[in-house]
């Protein structure tokens, strides 16, 4: 098919295509919209639409490439929608279809998508962790690639390779006039998930870097040790923690909550699907403060949401990232494809945590630290974890 062709394809088509695959997303978005206007708004804009597109083909100062603006249009729509989900190139399909599993070489970071790509998540003790990179840096090139058009869905691929192989990153910082450049040497993760620090004052705080697999009977051994220790509560920290599938998250809840909803999925015109506490359900008993900040995402989101919900756990910190949804690839002509957001995961409000996030009873900000600038001897987040601890304890 010549480029002019698919474009008369494309000003045919796209009105569907829009209508089917983005048009009920947006309807949902918009919530009070009533079933009637929500296509017809969707029409609206299609004209308008179509009248860019024109003008476009016929008025632009130079002949454009039409592939170019397809591409360019297809993205756009689908960057309208959240983090996660993007339009995909055909060779991107490629691999979204082929299932295979991500390179075993990992620099430790978990990534969205925000004009470039940002980090949210960053693991202990990984390459990215030891080079500095933190959580809300911005990731403006990979090997000298403008992500400015790499959705998350390519980004986490393109951070992967080989172990022993380099990635070199271009990293903006909140508001430095200049990008800073890292090199990181892709390893194959040791992930310890779950550790433990006893204080002093008898309290212990217990640090989940990932919800991998088997995270959940680590946390779970974790506390009963320190139950049978009577620590007098436990600091869960949560910060930066972004990895892992949600049903680890659910598991570790389980520990927690006796009696009560664990987890709410929510797909659209579907009943939600809820996940309830069952019988032996909730040994750990001590009292519970959860460390969350912006890089708090996806299983550590629900994990979180599950025990603050049932007034296991007070959250402490920043407001979580807004992550905790899953994504599907939905084939477009043409080899093309749409991975989208198709379920969410609600809190006990009802309200999505996805776009949202958890707001922490008790906020308080992660430090401003540049580049090249030294750490703060004391953790603050801490410190107003352990006082709210205390508190709950009384």
């Amino acid at each position: 098919m010549t480029s002019k062709s698919r474009w008369l394809l494309f000003l045919v088509s796209t009105p569907l295509v829009v209508l089917a695959a983005v048009g009920g997303l947006l309807g949902a978005k918009a919530g009070a919209d009533s079933p009637i206007e929500t296509p017809q708004k969707a029409i609206t804009h299609l004209r308008v639409f179509e009248d860019v597109v024109s003008l476009i083909m016929s008025s632009y100062v130079e002949t454009v490439d039409p592939d170019r603006v397809m591409e360019g249009a297809m993205r756009g729509l689908a960057d309208g929608l959240d983090p996660m989900s993007a339009y995909l190139a055909a060779d991107e399909v490629a691999i979204a279809k082929n299932g295979a599993a991500l390179s075993a070489g990992d620099v430790g970071l978990v990534v969205s998508r925000q004009f470039y790509l940002r980090i949210v998540g960053v693991r202990d003790g990984s390459p990215a962790h030891r080079a500095g990179l933190r959580t809300n840096d911005f990731i403006r090139g990979i090997d000298n690639k403008p992500t400015r058009e790499v959705s998350a869905f390519t980004g986490m691929r393109l951070l992967r390779g080989a172990p022993g192989t380099t990635v070199e990153l271009t990293v903006l910082r909140g508001n430095a006039a200049e990008p800073h450049v890292v090199t990181l040497t892709r390893e194959v993760p040791k992930v310890q998930a779950v550790t433990s620090t006893r204080r002093a004052d008898g309290t212990a705080v217990v640090r989940v870097t990932s919800f991998a697999a088997g995270t959940a009977a680590a946390l779970g051994t974790t506390m009963a040790t320190l139950q049978k220790d009577r620590v007098s509560g436990v600091v869960l920290d949560l910060r930066s923690t972004a990895d892992g599938p949600v049903s680890e998250g659910i598991a570790a809840a389980r520990h927690f909550v006796k009696d009560g909803v664990l987890a709410t999925r929510s797909e659209r015109d579907k009943a939600q699907d809820k996940t309830n506490a069952a019988a032996g359900d909730g040994g750990v008993t001590v009292p519970i403060v959860l460390l969350v900040s912006n890089g708090t995402a996806g299983a550590a989101e629900v994990f979180a949401a599950a025990l603050s919900g049932n007034t296991r756990g007070d959250l402490v910190g920043e407001p979580t990232a807004g992550l905790a949804a899953e994504q599907r690839l939905v084939e477009l002509p043409e080899g093309r494809g749409l991975w989208m957001t198709y379920a969410r995961y609600l809190g006990s409000d009802g309200e999505p945590i996805h776009g949202r996030g958890l707001r922490p009873a008790v906020p308080v900000e992660s430090p401003n630290v540049g580049f090249d600038d030294a750490p703060p001897t004391t953790d603050e987040m801490l410190v107003k974890a352990v006082e709210r601890l205390k508190a709950r304890a009384q």
